[in-house]
């Protein structure tokens, strides 16, 4: 396995078309384009890692993962009554369907989904100890009391996220918002704040590897049906309206984020973490979403 990480960190540093990065928040257009990490972390333990896999990065949208997982265990099946389950086919930040479909959102990855699934776990409580609860689970899974959270990108995204704070306000005019939008927003963007290495976030992802149970530390996180639907969900919509190529070239769950990393699962098999903050049109990792097709060929994790 460490070979074959190294020789795939050689292959994406030699690269010239590395993608953008996300100029459109300024903290993270300053980022080093240059940078590549890859952490496959096994059931059992084991981690091999290459690159800059312990460097810490925002992750982004792959937090969604984590905060859709917190809102089915404090309120079950009830999420799908703010948000459905079904791919988007629109870029991760659009408004159209939310016109279309009455403020419901098409799935909980997509920025105004999982927006609507911030309100859903505030529970009338302050953003500050919402934020609290996220960090505090996103460092037990992890099993890393270190994670935190990036003010300065979490400002920076409140200085310029004028269309999530559109689609915000949109859904709470159909209803689908049901504490103050600043708020929800306020504790999305630090929720989307959060940094953690390539390391740290393919320890996070060891749940789903193993039907809900951490094997590396022995802690049940969700029960294993709950860990497949988590699963199938990433599969089909975390990469937006590129979802259908990740899966046709990679052929693993994954989500990403416009941090430049992606989260990927291999059931029964590792959890993977990759990152590279040049980002493709879509807006995944270019290099990431290209590390781990080279992974699946050598190892033959796809699913399919």
């Amino acid at each position: 396995m460490q070979d074959i990480l190294n020789d795939i960190v050689k292959a994406m540093n030699a690269s010239t078309d590395r993608g953008q990065v996300a100029d459109y928040i300024p903290q993270l257009a300053a980022i080093d384009p240059n940078q590549f990490g890859i952490t496959v972390a096994l059931p059992d333990g084991q981690v091999f890692s290459a690159g800059c896999a312990q460097k810490p990065f925002s992750i982004q949208s792959i937090s969604k993962v984590f905060s859709l997982t917190l809102a089915l265990g404090k309120i079950g099946d009830a999420v799908w009554a703010k948000v459905g389950r079904e791919p988007s086919g629109d870029p991760f930040n659009s408004i159209v369907q939310l016109e279309h479909e009455h403020g419901k959102p098409r799935n909980p990855f997509i920025n105004a989904g999982a927006i609507a699934i911030v309100d859903a776990i505030m529970m009338g409580h302050e953003p500050k100890e919402l934020l609290a609860e996220i960090l505090s689970f996103v460092r037990y899974i992890a099993n890393d009391n270190s994670i935190s959270i990036d003010e300065k990108v979490a400002q920076s995204e409140l200085a310029t996220g004028h269309r999530n704070s559109s689609l915000a306000h949109f859904m709470a005019s159909f209803g689908n918002i049901e504490h103050d939008v600043d708020c929800v927003l306020g504790a999305y963007y630090h929720q989307c704040s959060i940094a953690m290495s390539c390391e740290q976030l393919a320890q996070a992802g060891l749940f789903l590897v193993s039907e809900g149970t951490n094997k590396s530390t022995g802690s049940r996180v969700v029960s294993s049906a709950r860990a497949r639907r988590i699963n199938s969900l990433m599969l089909m919509c975390g990469h937006y309206d590129g979802s259908g190529e990740f899966a046709y070239r990679v052929g693993l769950p994954g989500k990403s984020g416009v941090g430049g990393g992606i989260l990927a699962i291999a059931p029964n098999k590792a959890s993977i973490a990759v990152w590279s903050p040049g980002l493709d049109k879509i807006g995944n990792s270019k290099l990431g979403t290209q590390a781990l097709e080279m992974l699946v060929e050598r190892t033959g994790w796809s699913i399919f």
